[in-house]
């Protein structure tokens, strides 16, 4: 009799066991059935909001349920991702676009969140195309021009950009630290702003992304240097850091995160569905309109790729002086 009472209860505990674990397995089977949101904390209109919103699109005939964009802006773009680590649940309804600046800033400031604690990596999708770009009518014709400028007046050639410690900043100043020149940076919240301000005459360059094509196009403004390894077929002319002597290529990479804890087969569900959306006609030609290379990993080899940039991060954010204090 004990032998068998023992038996029983050691097949009722694990019935109880089991029950959590079910619960899970339905959940995740019914995910999902409500919206979802992604979190985008860039401005609306932009180009990577766009891509985005393409994305959102497509994945939501995926997974059955609308992929709602947040736009949700401030902190060089770790203003919504914080959000969410505090306070989402991690059920898979709320995710977010993940800045390089989530992997940065914690070196730079205090942070209410971990970036090795606190998110659940789901897909990594691209990186950016940076550059330099002037108005059409500056007296800067080329990069050289540019430093020379700088050199010979430190600290007074103004450049805008999306805010402190974004990939824009950093990547000027490291550029600032390898000529031995001085510039001073003006923050703004986002592209359209800095390329106002730009054409306003309110700052000499910009640091900025691909949203120069409409300027450019238009022959309003001209780019001095790209960031990234190689040309660009669409400036010919727009020579690379590397080629003018700078050993840099800055992409700035990005992916999707939720909030720690998340199922792993919500996590899939989430992963495989924007994957799909990777390839999407409509998300692709925004892709290619504002040059976001393709860049993707799964969620494992995204989670590895994170504790790289962490350490990364934490070196140049040293080298540059610009660690917090202790």
């Amino acid at each position: 009799m004990r032998r068998r009472e023992f038996l029983q209860a050691v097949g009722a505990a694990g019935a109880m066991a089991a029950v959590p674990l079910a619960a899970s397995a339905q959940g995740a089977a019914e995910f999902p059935n409500k919206p979802i949101t992604l979190i985008m904390p860039w401005p609306a209109g932009t180009g990577i909001d766009m891509w985005h919103r393409a994305m959102g699109e497509a994945a939501a005939k995926i997974l059955g349920q609308p992929v709602v964009v947040d736009n949700r802006t401030g902190a060089s773009g770790t203003a919504g991702p914080a959000q969410m680590a505090g306070n989402a649940k991690p059920d898979g309804y709320t995710i977010s676009h993940i800045p390089i600046t989530v992997f940065r800033f914690p070196f730079m400031q205090k942070t209410p969140y971990d970036p090795l604690q606190d998110f659940t990596y789901v897909i990594h999708l691209s990186g950016f195309m940076f550059g330099v770009g002037v108005r059409s009518d500056s007296p800067f014709k080329s990069f050289k021009d540019m430093i020379e400028w700088a050199r010979a007046n430190p600290g007074k050639l103004t450049y805008g950009c999306p805010g402190a410690g974004t990939s824009l900043h950093i990547g000027m100043e490291q550029i600032a630290a390898k000529a031995g020149i001085k510039w001073t940076m003006v923050p703004f919240k986002g592209g359209p702003e800095t390329w106002a301000a730009l054409e306003g005459g309110h700052v000499m360059a910009v640091a900025e992304g691909a949203g120069w094509w409409p300027h450019v196009d238009a022959g309003t403004a001209r780019v001095l240097v790209i960031w990234t390894e190689q040309r660009n077929a669409r400036l010919p002319d727009t020579p690379t850091l590397k080629e003018l002597g700078y050993p840099f290529v800055f992409d700035s990479p990005f992916g999707l995160a939720g909030p720690k804890g998340m199922d792993p087969a919500i996590v899939k569900k989430l992963h495989d569905a924007f994957k799909v959306a990777m390839t999407d006609p409509k998300a692709m030609e925004i892709q290619k309109r504002y040059d976001y290379a393709t860049r993707y990993m799964n969620g494992e080899d995204y989670t590895k790729f994170v504790r790289e940039q962490v350490n990364e991060q934490r070196q140049v954010i040293e080298a540059l002086g610009l660690a917090k204090k202790s």
